[in-house]
């Protein structure tokens, strides 16, 4: 389940996004905000919820 404040993985391989990893800001009629944060630059992009994974993080062992 995505909700807000989870990392996800974007999986449609036509996006120009295709594999980056971001945050999760707002959810919305079956679409979902991402945020990507790279050096430099920020970017919130619009994806339809069947186009993302969720990233499971691994803790520190």
């Amino acid at each position: 389940m995505i909700l807000p404040g989870a990392t996800v993985k974007v999986t449609n391989a036509d996006d120009t996004y295709y594999r980056f990893e971001g945050l999760v800001q707002r959810l919305s009629d079956g679409k979902a905000a991402v945020l990507f944060e790279g050096g430099n630059w920020d970017k919130l992009v619009t994806f339809n919820l069947a186009e993302l994974e969720e990233v499971k993080l691994k803790g520190k062992k």
